[in-house]
């Protein structure tokens, strides 16, 4: 895992040009886990960690021309890969940190985070920041890979520990103290996706 945000950025701009060529297969899957949302037409949707947008034409599909659709990437190379494909005109793309998101309270119906969790330096601070801009009482976070936790090991050549952040028993407490409940978890070799709601109160409040 990476430890501070310099890293992050480092790792994935050296990767932004090739990335879709690394992973030209993902685009079902991304459609399927986006699906899985449940987003109606007229909704608010963030792409965090958006990377080079694949998810994006599927947001824009699913929340309608009447819709807001964001990806947040720490990345400036990856939002530019992003900006080549076309992908501005499904959402507007915007260089943030997924800690600190320049977004007000309450503002999305839920939030898509494709790989992101294996990448935060803070895990809990990132999710209680979507938590705090999403409704309270229903908003919607899905937590996806388009691989599960046994295959990407293999792909990288690392064997799963017990701390590994994924797993269930880790991910359920995790998403409880920084305002989510899990609701369903699914880990495969075909796809990730753990699926979360808000409180019925806002994490600031609830902390007040």
């Amino acid at each position: 895992m990476h430890t501070d945000p310099a890293q992050i950025r480092a790792f994935f701009a050296a990767r932004a040009a090739d990335w879709e060529t690394r992973y030209p297969d993902d685009a079902p899957a991304y459609r399927a886990g986006v699906a899985e949302l449940g987003l109606r037409e007229g909704q608010a949707v963030l792409d965090a960690g958006c990377g080079t947008g694949r998810a994006l034409p599927f947001l824009r599909a699913a929340v309608g021309a009447s819709g807001t659709v964001v990806g947040a990437d720490l990345t400036p190379e990856m939002l530019a890969a992003a900006a080549g494909a076309g992908r501005r005109e499904h959402g507007a793309l915007l260089l943030a940190d997924c800690a600190r998101l320049p977004l007000r309270d309450d503002t999305l119906d839920a939030v898509f985070a494709a790989g992101l969790i294996g990448h935060l330096p803070d895990p809990r601070a990132c999710l209680r920041e979507l938590a705090r801009v999403t409704r309270p009482g229903g908003g919607r976070l899905a937590l996806f890979h388009p691989i599960g936790r046994a295959a990407l090991a293999a792909r990288q050549g690392r064997e799963l520990t017990p701390d590994d952040l994924r797993a269930e028993p880790n991910l359920g407490p995790l998403l409880k103290s920084s305002g989510w409940t899990m609701t369903s978890y699914t880990d495969t070799d075909e796809r990730f996706l753990a699926m979360a709601s808000t409180k019925a109160q806002a994490l600031s409040n609830m902390m007040l």
